[in-house]
């Protein structure tokens, strides 16, 4: 089975994909084209699967720079390969010949593009750097380097759909605590103090607040898609040891 890579109009023609977890080289539970060096799956085949998605793309495997994913909403600017990992969720860059990369399994993967400036990002973007300004931030990031919001496309990735995020009460009061207009991403779930939160809905409103020219998601739910994407909450719902992560790479 060959890779299966989910792209956008808007992000082309920079090179980019969404990738799904089809056509890779991992078994058990992350069977399928696990990315996440930081799984306890087999570092080969993990390091085969990262492997195929930079040949796919075009890049050699040090040019698919990824950074170590805290949920914060700090940005690195990617000027070459990187050998020590910084904690970040977010990079930005105008050097040709890298490949920013992704990884998530219900958050956001977020892909952005000014085509006219030259320049590019990528995020990473659960509830909390979502909530604490990582797209804002890579947008800032990409306007040193030359970008224009205006002329930014960003890309909301395979995510967590609202159906399948249920939260309590606490984490619904936190964001209306942000701001009372903030309930608009929830609706009513199972039980009293259950609500839906809609994490991409959430994520558009953050990008389009920041005047970005286009945002918008592709709609694939990862928790309803097992066959297509690996979920956290999914593998936290049937006590798995693990889950796999997909991976979101856009290069110049």
């Amino acid at each position: 089975m060959g890779l299966e890579v989910l792209t956008d109009d808007s992000l082309a023609p920079f090179r980019h994909g969404f990738f799904t977890r089809k056509g890779g080289a991992s078994s058990g539970v992350f069977e399928g084209l696990n990315c996440g060096q930081g799984s306890s799956d087999q570092g080969d085949a993990v390091t085969l699967n990262r492997e195929r998605v930079s040949e796919a793309l075009g890049l050699t495997p040090d040019a698919l720079v990824s950074v170590h994913q805290v949920h914060s909403p700090d940005v690195v600017h990617v000027t070459g390969p990187i050998s020590e990992k910084p904690k970040a969720d977010a990079m930005v860059t105008s050097t040709p010949g890298l490949g920013l990369a992704i990884l998530t399994a219900d958050c956001q993967p977020v892909l952005f593009a000014d085509h006219k400036a030259g320049v590019i990002g990528a995020a990473h973007a659960g509830w909390k750097g979502a909530q604490a300004g990582v797209l804002e931030a890579t947008v800032d990031a990409m306007e040193t380097l030359g970008a224009s919001a205006a002329n930014i496309a960003a890309v909301i990735g395979p995510c967590i759909s609202r159906r399948a995020y249920e939260v309590g009460q606490e984490f619904f009061e936190q964001f209306l605590d942000e701001d009372p207009e903030n309930s608009q991403y929830f609706k009513g779930g199972s039980a009293a103090g259950k609500y839906q939160f809609d994490l991409p809905s959430y994520g558009l409103s953050r990008l389009r607040a920041r005047s970005v020219g286009q945002a918008l998601w592709t709609g694939h739910c990862t928790y309803e898609d097992e066959a297509r994407f690996y979920s956290y909450r999914r593998a936290t719902h049937r006590a798995e040891k693990d889950y796999g992560r997909l991976i979101s790479v856009i290069r110049l």
